[in-house]
């Protein structure tokens, strides 16, 4: 349960990752982002029909990012912690004003830098069991 709270993945692929690194979680967690890596290429050319904008302001009213995180579907798009993904990429935008999504994709996380954005969204495609993708990131700033 450790596991599954950590990594939001299923119980069943976290008892799989966990019997392969012999109960190590810190294996278990790597074998889990291969495999979400793995996963996510499996889904890259599916169609995104499905999605949510996000905002983030920051306390100053000095800075803010407006985000479209994509899905194939408006199951997902409306899941919570879909939402709340897109919540958190807005305000790592905001933050770290990346250049471009693909800048944004290699940038290490604000609240975990040991992974990147483009690593969150390869769990959230195994997650989900849908491709999601960053498909726009403005900043705006006074």
């Amino acid at each position: 349960m450790q596991l599954r709270e950590r990594t939001g993945i299923s119980v069943m692929e976290c008892k799989k990752a966990l019997t392969e690194a012999d109960g190590d979680m810190e294996k278990a967690v790597a074998i889990l982002r291969e495999r979400s890596a793995a996963s996510a290429l499996k889904k890259a050319d599916r169609e995104l029909g499905a999605g949510t904008v996000q905002a983030y302001v920051h306390s100053n009213a000095q800075v803010g990012s407006l985000v479209l995180l994509s899905s194939e579907t408006d199951f997902v798009s409306k899941n919570e912690a879909f939402v709340a993904l897109a919540r958190d990429i807005a305000m790592h935008a905001a933050a770290m004003r990346p250049e471009s999504v693909e800048a944004a994709l290699e940038q290490p996380f604000i609240k975990d830098p040991s992974k990147t954005i483009g690593n969150l969204l390869s769990e959230a495609t195994q997650k989900f069991g849908e491709r999601i993708a960053l498909s726009r990131l403005d900043i705006f700033s006074v």
